[in-house]
């Protein structure tokens, strides 16, 4: 699998404290806005679900993408489709792990949920790695979250009161963008 790393506007983080959202096991997640300007960036992700089904279904993909554009089944959203403060004008990538993303500063510091730096609505450059699901529970291309450096300050979206957030100490695995 290869990782690619996207940058953009941090929504809906959950990189501290795994949640659970629809009775899915507790998993972290984070949600990267990006700017429908930034075309470059939205092909590079663009190509790669394109790399990832053509690894997967090879000569079913065309068909099988066209179907999972259309149902929004893909990792890689319209945010004009969304009725959240933020999303108009925005592509978004949604992300998960069952294991903690590697966190950090921009100069690659471990950073914890007690540092208060990383929030929703702050810049952030994030690492990903697009994978094909093909399961019981359907086919779609998901984005596995890796890492999040902070990369400048944003206006912070409303805390939606998502409980309690303990720190956790930062993961082994040492940086994810070397």
């Amino acid at each position: 699998m290869t990782a690619i790393n996207i940058s953009g506007r941090l929504s809906f983080e959950h990189i501290f404290v795994a949640d659970s959202s629809n009775g899915s096991a507790p998993a972290y997640s984070a949600t990267v806005l990006i700017d429908k300007s930034d075309q470059a960036q939205i092909q590079k992700i663009r190509d790669e679900i394109q790399r990832v089904a053509t690894e997967k279904w090879k000569d079913k993909a065309p068909g099988l993408l066209k179907s999972l554009y259309a149902t929004e089944k893909l990792c890689l959203r319209d945010g004009d489709n969304k009725e959240y403060d933020g999303y108009a004008g925005m592509m978004y990538v949604t992300s998960r792990n069952k294991a903690r993303p590697t966190v950090v500063d921009r100069r690659c510091n471990p950073v914890t949920e007690a540092d208060g730096l990383v929030y929703s609505g702050c810049y952030v450059n994030a690492r990903i790695e697009l994978w094909a699901q093909d399961n019981a529970n359907g086919k779609r291309i998901n984005a596995k979250l890796l890492g999040i450096q902070f990369v400048r300050d944003g206006d912070a979206f409303s805390d939606l009161g998502d409980g309690d957030s303990a720190s956790a100490a930062a993961p082994a695995g040492g940086n994810p963008w070397d």
